[in-house]
């Protein structure tokens, strides 16, 4: 018999960047696990793919088209997310883009991009959230995607790993704030994950032979390992851990 706490019958979850990579591993696990789920993407054939997908795990799950960088767009979206599941349980900010250049040459318009994907479209969703699961008073779940980026140097991606690591202090305070409301706020930092983010460098003979000896497990990490985590954070066994940054690497981060 499944222990029972990880069963997310009559839960909810929103994932934004869910349509591919790290966001629908994650919707997949949290589908399988009984949630309802809504993804949201920029995207419209890969969110009428992955609902395709979804739906063979699950009759009640959702795509919304959407930019979150966008203020408004992220207050309608998340409103028809309410319209369509009913409430919010568990929200996850995983919408990302990447930008690298030398930073003596990194174009600002670059910059602007990649922030405003990475930590205005997490203030913006988390803001959404936040505000609904207070009225509710019912508590929640708040997960951000951050990036190993933004606990090591990574160079010509300082602007990738500015956004990651602030994304990490906002949680924090989150985690501190929120908790009177019983929402928990905890973020997740992957590794090197083979994703549309990463296809340029994946069969790169001299990248992974670089990069992959210092990742012990030697392999890259696929958006299905992040399925377990997704539904423990979404579950009520995560209830007491809030605050803390999940490192999901392959153990690259320690060797």
């Amino acid at each position: 018999m499944p222990y029972e706490p990880f069963d997310l019958s009559g839960k909810t979850a929103l994932i934004t960047g869910g349509n591919s990579g790290i966001g629908l591993g994650m919707a997949t696990a949290l589908a399988d696990a009984g949630a309802a789920v809504c993804i949201w993407g920029t995207n419209p054939s890969k969110n009428e793919s992955a609902l395709s997908e979804l739906q063979k795990r699950s009759d009640n799950v959702h795509a919304i088209l959407c930019d979150v960088s966008n203020e408004s767009a992220v207050n309608e979206a998340f409103a028809q997310t309410v319209n369509l599941l009913g409430k919010v349980d568990a929200c996850f900010a995983n919408a990302g883009a990447g930008g690298a250049a030398p930073f003596q040459e990194f174009p600002t318009d670059i910059w602007k991009r990649v922030l405003s994907i990475n930590l205005d479209g997490t203030f913006y969703t988390f803001r959404a959230a936040t505000k609904h699961m207070i009225e509710r008073g019912e508590g929640g779940r708040l997960i951000g995607t951050s990036s190993t980026s933004a606990i090591h140097g990574a160079a010509r991606n300082e602007a990738y790993a500015a956004a990651k690591g602030a994304m990490l202090a906002m949680i924090r305070g989150l985690a501190v704030e929120m908790a009177r409301y019983g929402i928990t706020a905890n973020s997740i930092i992957p590794g090197w994950v083979e994703t549309a983010m990463t296809s340029a460098r994946v069969g790169d003979d001299k990248f992974e032979d670089r990069v992959m000896k210092r990742v012990p497990v030697r392999r890259w990490g696929q958006p299905e390992d992040f399925g377990g985590l997704a539904v423990y954070l979404a579950s009520d066994s995560s209830s007491y851990q809030t605050g803390e940054d999940f490192i999901v690497d392959g153990g690259y981060t320690r060797f």
